[in-house]
């Protein structure tokens, strides 16, 4: 099965939100367009916000589908 291709910003902010989920600086953004860092700033500030409250493991993973 071919796998479909992802909007950008989706995929950055996903990625972002995963960051933040595992607890990682903001510093480690792998992204260089404005746009793309911004959109995985946002996820990060998501994940980080759900793992401050302890969102892990199936609930975290919930809330990135809906967010998304």
């Amino acid at each position: 099965m071919k796998r479909q291709k992802r909007n950008k910003h989706d995929r950055a902010y996903s990625r972002g939100y995963n960051a933040g989920l595992d607890g990682k600086s903001r510093e480690e953004c792998p992204f260089g367009t404005l746009s793309a860092r911004t959109n995985w700033m946002g996820g990060w500030r998501e994940g980080r916000t759900d793992f401050a409250q302890g969102m892990l493991g199936v609930s975290s993973i919930q809330n990135l589908k809906n967010i998304g």
